[in-house]
């Protein structure tokens, strides 16, 4: 598949330092070996290998999205990747479905809930600050060239948008995310799973035991993932130095008639 202008492209050098940038006809990739015209990228194979004006080697890749995610810029704190793929299993989150998503912050997670729940689904992303709202949009723009058709990008609160909505998944990225629960209680459908992520231990606490008490949630789990690289040398096979630790937790619980 070709790259065109308007997409997003990786760059690697002989090092393995990663670039991305978006393709735009007329402008010039530099870097410290030299530049390279994005005329010269755009219409080029994946996987295509580019001489940069020094007769250095760039491989060009289109972008995954852990690649993406990894580079965007951002105005607050992402869900990284070793966090998106197991929101996406844990929460069962598949094609035709209706998500709930907030804060929006930097629009990772959005990128990730928008592709799982396919053209048949519906994403609804909530974001409370405007500053963060408007650098959403932008990523997501970049991302898919425009915003999809199944997703919608609104700025309030999500309790008001869970009643109109009635999500399947409720996936949350909030300090609080508590005071949600009521008001997914009443109207999320039974079965629904309700996902938040948390960086610290007193908001899992707090969050499960109003969750146990509301009587409504059901199967709640607690999970932290880790992450780390192998490294891979003739026979030198070792785990990498530096691992990615602790980054968030998970909680899922799926949403049930009262308990008798």
């Amino acid at each position: 598949m070709t790259l065109e202008a308007g997409d997003p492209a990786l760059l690697i050098d002989s090092k393995g330092r990663h670039f991305l940038l978006n393709l735009e006809s007329g402008r010039v990739f530099q870097y410290h070996e030299g530049m390279v015209p994005h005329s010269d990228l755009i219409g080029r194979e994946d996987g295509s290998w580019i001489e940069s004006s020094t007769g250095a080697h760039l491989l060009l890749l289109r972008p995954r999205l852990a690649d993406f995610v990894l580079k965007m810029k951002r105005s607050a704190q992402v869900v990284y990747p070793k966090d998106l793929g197991p929101i996406l299993v844990y929460a069962d989150i598949g094609p035709g479905m209706t998500v709930l998503e907030a804060g929006t912050g930097s629009g990772a997670l959005t990128l990730g809930l928008s592709r799982a729940v396919g053209p048949t689904g519906k994403l609804i992303s909530v974001e409370v600050r405007d500053d963060h709202a408007a650098h959403a949009r932008k990523a997501v723009e970049r991302w898919y060239g425009e915003i999809p058709a199944n997703v919608e990008l609104r700025v309030g609160d999500v309790a008001d948008e869970v009643a109109g909505s009635a999500p399947d998944r409720i996936v949350l990225d909030l300090p609080e995310p508590w005071h949600v629960l009521d008001v997914a209680a009443e109207h999320q459908p039974g079965g629904g799973v309700f996902c938040s992520y948390l960086p610290t231990v007193p908001q899992v606490q707090a969050l499960v035991e109003r969750a146990r008490q509301s009587g409504a949630f059901a199967e709640i789990e607690v999970k932290e993932f880790l992450f780390r690289d192998w490294n891979v040398s003739g026979r030198s096979v070792r785990p990498e130095h530096n691992m990615i630790g602790h980054t968030g937790f998970l909680v899922f619980m799926r949403k049930t008639a009262p308990r008798p």
